[in-house]
């Protein structure tokens, strides 16, 4: 499956448009978590738990969105759009969702 964030992929021309697929993923944050990124918050620093998380949910996200694409006969996703969001009581969930056109090229 062929996937980007381009209109077009170079020397494949799109055949036919099929429509509009999605992918969502969404993660709690867990006290041991948010401890330790409070803690990387005040000396600095990059919270590796909080990137694995993410990395985890973006590729579920495309992952879903992919396996919509492959249901509706596509072979390519083009225009893919990602969008990040912190959501629930206290921001304790990190949401990924994904969005792109299913083609076949």
């Amino acid at each position: 499956m062929l996937m980007t964030t381009t209109s077009v992929l170079e020397g494949r021309p799109v055949s036919r448009y099929i429509g509009v697929v999605t992918g969502e993923a969404i993660i709690g944050a867990n006290v041991f978590r948010d401890m330790f990124a409070a803690v990387r918050d005040i000396v600095g620093g990059r919270s590796a738990t909080y990137e694995k998380a993410l990395a985890e949910a973006r590729t579920v996200a495309l992952s879903e969105m992919e396996k919509q694409a492959e249901a509706l006969g596509a072979n390519g996703v083009i225009g893919i759009d990602l969008d990040y969001e912190v959501l629930g009581q206290a921001n304790g969930m990190l949401m990924v969702s994904c969005s792109g056109t299913a083609v076949v090229c």
